[in-house]
């Protein structure tokens, strides 16, 4: 059996997609949709105060083309914090008019991979930074989930723990030429939903997210050991972008 890599854990991770449904939207009445919006941004505002008192944080971003219409990604110190923001918008007025599309669970991760060796990662005031950030107000987000492919000739689990920092630390020289560009935050979901990680890219060039990943499939960790899943690109959505989205 090969070593395990260990991580260090941070915040868990929601990411929930919605879409809006315009026909029952555009049916209610005007002091319905006020309703509505008002208890939305209200919910902002409380997410945004957790965030200033530095338990946890948000992104609010509006989903480009058709798998979703919004998306936000809450970060909390517990599983049981993002059940009951979920269960809080669930029982909103505006939840009526927010379809359900897409949604991840995970939790920050840092691997031990690219550790320096006889150090305690934890007294390394960047690394408790990375495991409990602040999430970004770029004007672009991307995210995706990716598995390490596990097929009888090309198995990440079966390589040695040498041969795979070898691998990764390749792989994070390519990100890191990207520094100031692109802000890249890891979560591990193995064990928490179907895919093995979440990848969110923040950024104030949308090109960029198409340049890095671009440039990392031809680095061997992606190019042989890496799956992925569905894309989904956005725009910034401020509290005041939303409640002109809404507006009927």
């Amino acid at each position: 059996m090969s070593e395990a890599a260990q991580t260090l854990d941070g915040w868990y991770a929601l990411h929930d997609f919605r879409t809006i449904d315009w026909t029952a939207w555009k049916a209610a009445a005007p002091e319905e949709r006020e309703t509505a919006r008002q208890e939305l941004l209200g919910l902002i505002a409380d997410w945004r105060a957790t965030e200033e008192r530095k338990e946890g944080s948000l992104a609010v971003y509006a989903i480009v083309g058709q798998k979703a219409d919004f998306v936000f990604m809450h970060l909390r110190e517990t599983l049981e914090e993002l059940n009951a923001i979920e269960n809080a918008f669930n029982r909103s007025a505006f939840a009526k008019f927010a379809k359900p599309e897409y949604s991840y669970v995970s939790i920050v991760e840092l691997s031990s991979y690219l550790a320096p060796a006889g150090t305690d990662p934890m007294q390394i005031p960047e690394v408790a930074a990375r495991l409990k950030p602040i999430l970004p107000q770029s004007k672009h987000i991307c995210f995706y989930p990716m598995n390490k492919r596990r097929l009888l000739g090309d198995n990440w689990y079966s390589l040695s723990m040498d041969e795979r920092k070898t691998l990764m630390r390749s792989h994070g020289m390519i990100g890191r030429t990207y520094a100031g560009k692109v802000k890249q935050i890891i979560t591990g979901s193995i064990g928490f939903d179907d895919w093995e990680w979440g990848v969110t890219l923040f950024a104030d060039e949308a090109l960029q997210f198409k340049k890095l990943v671009y440039e990392m499939r031809f680095d061997e960790v992606s190019a042989r050991y890496g799956e992925f899943g569905p894309f989904y690109v956005g725009n910034l959505l401020t509290a005041d972008g939303f409640a002109d989205l809404l507006r009927a």
